[in-house]
């Protein structure tokens, strides 16, 4: 019977009723691998009065990406405001990340992903990304990844043991359910969410299974915010601070970077605008709509496009290769007109290197860094206007908005910056000037000490308990009809 249900999946609860298959036989809740720590007096280590405290972060990555620099940010912030605490990093790669941290003083502990775990994705199965890789092919893939899963799980919690943190502050989907997994029974987990869960029914439901362990939820964004009440419910409560950013590292002044040797292109004409898009090559940040929308600006202007990122993770069916970008330039018939330079470690010199940098997310954007990044950096910036980019502009004063993934309207905007220097100039300053009143990194720790202070009550309560394992039954049983359907 499996091997004859295996190739029919169609239904998205399919691996994850495999997963709560392999964790009954463990005799394991959900939050399964939650140990308990007994100390004399209460459980909870209240940290409000202590000058020691122990926070351990999990992030899904070792690269550089917009999630990886706020984390950075973050540990700065703190670092300044209260140096005596201990700040501990666990990422599942090496990569700048680490030696960024390091530097910030903060220890880093690299614990490799299973290579089918670091695989295994649902962003291309459904999410932002669409349904590139089919939930059905995703599914095999869990399902093969899931015994790998719980080894490194295994492995996490000892590790987590071994620091004995007073809070577990995640990044990244597949930390948020292996920290609740593997958290120690008093700890609290603060799942930090960047992207929107309601558009990922897989991990949405997996996020529902795993509330349990969660303390807090913070979105970056109002947005966010609604989005997971909407798609979690009452599991978990939830708070929202905005991203920040280090303000003397994005200036309008500094050093620049040669984008056109970077992309092997010659040297453009004196009166060129250059016009970017800065971001990594998730299908969903719009690297189409943007090379679409530079085949329609008129070729009478001097307009040289560029593309500056990477694929910086190793989920299959969620990003472009920068190959693929060439051939659709190509057949654009642009490729004369934009470059590709890779990766760029220095976002701020590259931004610097831009006249007007360019936001084009086809989906509704979390928060959108590079937006608060390019504003920082005086640029001219246009900005996809949905979701909680929304939020942190003011379309005509510090910068201008289009519709996400209309091309036709990106290409005016690109159009109308290109043909006024002086409207540039002018939304350069403002943005600045809107940059240091919105995205200093200095506000992070004053945001974020509440919140750590505020879940070290925390702990889960018999009624909560109880509640949570109704729910678990309710969804298994729920699993199990649908699995009864699909065969």
């Amino acid at each position: 019977m499996k091997k004859k249900l295996l190739p029919s999946i169609h239904h998205s609860s399919f691996i994850i009723s495999h997963l709560l298959f392999i964790l009954s036989i463990l005799s394991i809740p959900v939050n399964c691998f939650a140990y308990e720590i007994i100390q004399s007096g209460s459980a909870l280590r209240r940290f409000e009065s202590r000058d020691h405290v122990n926070i351990v972060f999990l992030n899904s990555s070792g690269q550089l990406g917009g999630v990886e620099n706020l984390l950075l940010d973050l540990c700065a912030s703190l670092r300044a405001a209260e140096p005596a605490w201990r700040l501990h990093l666990i990422v599942p790669a090496a990569g700048p990340l680490v030696e960024r941290a390091r530097a910030l003083d903060v220890e880093v502990t690299v614990l490799p992903f299973p290579h089918a775990l670091a695989r295994l994705g649902d962003a291309g199965a459904g999410g932002p990304a669409g349904r590139s890789t089919g939930r059905a092919v995703f599914a095999r893939r869990a399902l093969f990844a899931a015994p790998f899963t719980l080894l490194y799980a295994r492995r996490l919690r000892s590790v987590l043991r071994s620091l004995n943190p007073e809070v577990i502050h995640t990044n990244g989907f597949k930390m948020h359910v292996l920290g609740s997994w593997t958290r120690a029974a008093h700890v609290p987990v603060v799942w930090h969410i960047h992207d929107y869960v309601g558009s990922r029914p897989l991990m949405a439901r997996l996020l529902r299974l795993s509330a349990r362990g969660c303390a807090v939820v913070v979105a970056n964004s109002q947005s966010v915010a609604g989005d997971v009440r909407a798609a979690l419910g009452r599991r978990v409560r939830v708070r929202s601070v905005y991203n920040a950013i280090d303000l003397k590292r994005f200036t309008p002044e500094g050093e620049t970077v040669d984008l056109d040797a970077l992309a092997g292109l010659p040297p453009p004409a004196h009166d060129v605008v250059r016009v970017g898009l800065v971001a990594t090559l998730a299908r969903w940040k719009g690297q189409r709509t943007f090379l679409e929308a530079l085949s329609r600006v008129p070729v009478q202007l001097p307009v040289r496009g560029y593309v500056v990122g990477d694929a910086l993770y190793q989920t299959d069916g969620s990003q472009y290769q920068l190959d693929e970008l060439r051939r659709m330039a190509a057949e654009l018939g642009i490729s004369e007109r934009v470059g590709f330079t890779g990766f760029v470690e220095d976002a701020a010199a590259a931004m610097r290197s831009l006249d007007v940098v360019v936001h084009a997310s086809t989906e509704p954007e979390p928060f959108g860094l590079v937006i608060a990044e390019a504003m920082a950096c005086g640029r001219a910036v246009i900005v996809s206007a949905s979701g909680g980019a929304a939020e942190i502009f003011t379309d005509g004063a510090d910068a201008l908005g289009h519709t996400p993934g209309d091309a036709d309207g990106l290409a005016s905007r690109i159009t109308q910056l290109a043909s006024d220097p002086i409207l540039r100039a002018r939304l350069g300053r403002t943005a600045r000037a809107a940059a240091e009143l919105r995205f200093d990194r200095t506000r992070l720790a004053a945001d974020w000490i509440p919140i750590y202070r505020e879940v070290s009550d925390w702990k889960e309560t018999n009624e909560g308990r109880e509640a949570s394992q109704r729910e678990e039954k309710e969804e298994g049983v729920k699993i199990k009809d649908e699995m009864k359907a699909s065969t």
